[in-house]
């Protein structure tokens, strides 16, 4: 007995879309932090003090939430298929360009440039899986997409510290700059097969027979009429729905710790006496396991049809493993806590996106969407630089690292304090 119409659907957007989707963000993430590998040597080079780089780290982000909102909607009227190629070919561009940079002033206006370039990028990619995937499967599908996060990093870390060391001097380039250039090549190549691959819609997909295709299209009508409030489906108002500003201050916290610890990490892991290789191989540890426990707690959320608590707990625990750090001096315990806020902080992202697009429909979705994730990427400037400024200012790394905690903690506070309407997704057995 064949399965029915729906599962064969979602099976074929499973293995068809998703793959792809996970290489993309793979490569936007590894392109956006590749900097802090960078730093091991290009600080010396350009003589760039701790809270120049926290600035410069952390400017990409001015760039991406300015234009992540008008971003989102102009993708949502030509389609994802054209707007996320244009992305990604645009932003590995000037990724590679950052290998030439000769002053800290140029390496910020292009790191600010880089930010504008891919704006729109990642809730582009939530918003248009929201025209695939039903609510019930969604915080399971975005927590494999958001795998790409700690596994860049798993990946990319070792293959960073190589570069810097093994690409050192190569055809008169330092390291740096080569890791800038060859880690920019795969955007460049995978935004044109985003061009020749993606469908923007299951109506459009010709790879769906006319029973799954009906199938699909139904299931997702259903959840819309569940979920979706009908003022959620305009764009004015889920720019000023309280929930939406609610899940962007919550976002901006989260945002705040993961790209504060996340762009000094390697910095704080060499100052243990490694080399670039051996800092790689020790920085891609902690994602590992995170990646393993994004999978399990997306699954779990999924299974309770519950959202808001599988949020704010992991928001808890990577708190108080940031207050932890300005109480160690061990580095094996050091690296254990790094691990602890670093698999709760990224697994809260794929439960959390799953909010947004249960109460949100539309052209509102993609407003809502890339409006919560401007706000929250914030973050991922006053994050590294907070972090520079209090190393500058005579702070130890970790208890520059522990200042993080107070905004993880109102980041899940914040998500506590408000209904948010969801109806329970769970499967019934």
């Amino acid at each position: 007995m064949s399965p029915p119409p729906l599962s064969r659907a979602l099976a074929k957007v499973q293995y068809r879309i998703l793959p792809l989707l996970i290489a993309a963000y793979f490569t936007a993430y590894l392109d956006r932090v590749n900097i802090s590998f960078a730093a091991l040597q290009m600080n010396a080079d350009l003589s760039i003090e701790p809270e120049a780089f926290g600035f410069v780290a952390g400017v990409f982000f001015f760039g991406y939430c300015l234009f992540e909102v008008p971003s989102n909607i102009v993708m949502s009227r030509v389609g994802a298929r054209i707007w996320l190629a244009r992305i990604m070919i645009t932003w590995g561009l000037l990724s590679a360009a950052t290998a030439f940079v000769t002053s800290v002033n140029a390496l910020a206006v292009l790191r600010f440039v880089l930010g504008a370039a891919e704006a729109g990028f990642f809730p582009g990619v939530i918003y248009y899986l929201t025209n695939w995937v039903p609510a019930a499967e969604r915080a399971r599908t975005v927590a494999v997409l958001m795998m790409a996060v700690p596994i860049s990093t798993v990946i990319g870390s070792p293959l960073s510290g190589w570069i810097l060391d093994a690409w050192n001097g190569v055809m008169g380039f330092r390291g740096w700059q080569w890791l800038f250039i060859l880690e920019a090549l795969p955007a460049i190549a995978l935004g044109l097969i985003c061009f020749f691959v993606l469908t923007d819609t299951p109506a459009q997909a010709k790879w769906l027979s006319a029973d799954e295709r009906d199938a699909l299209l139904a299931r997702l009508a259903a959840d819309r009429k569940v979920n979706v409030p009908s003022h959620s489906h305009s764009i004015r108002g889920a720019l000023t729905d309280r929930r939406v500003l609610v899940l962007a201050l919550s976002c901006f916290g989260t945002g705040l710790g993961l790209y504060g610890l996340g762009f000094w990490m390697p910095q704080i892991v060499k100052s243990m006496s490694l080399t670039n290789t051996e800092t790689g191989l020790v920085v891609a540890v902690p994602y590992a396991i995170a990646a393993l426990f994004m999978w399990y707690w997306g699954r779990r959320s999924d299974r309770a049809g519950e959202r808001i608590w599988h949020i704010a707990i992991p928001g808890f625990v990577a708190a108080a493993a940031f207050v932890m750090c300005a109480f160690v001096s061990s580095p094996m315990v050091l690296l254990v806590l790094f691990t602890v806020a670093t698999a709760c902080t990224l697994s809260i992202f794929p439960v959390f996106w799953a909010v947004p697009a249960a109460i949100l429909s539309g052209p509102a979705a993609a407003a809502g969407i890339a409006l919560i994730n401007s706000l929250g990427n914030s973050g991922g400037f006053f994050g590294p630089y907070l972090v520079g400024f209090a190393k500058q200012h005579g702070a130890s790394s970790q208890s520059a690292i522990a200042l993080l905690a107070v905004f993880m903690l109102a980041g899940a506070v914040l998500v506590l304090s408000m209904n948010f309407g969801i109806k329970n997704t769970a499967k019934k057995s």
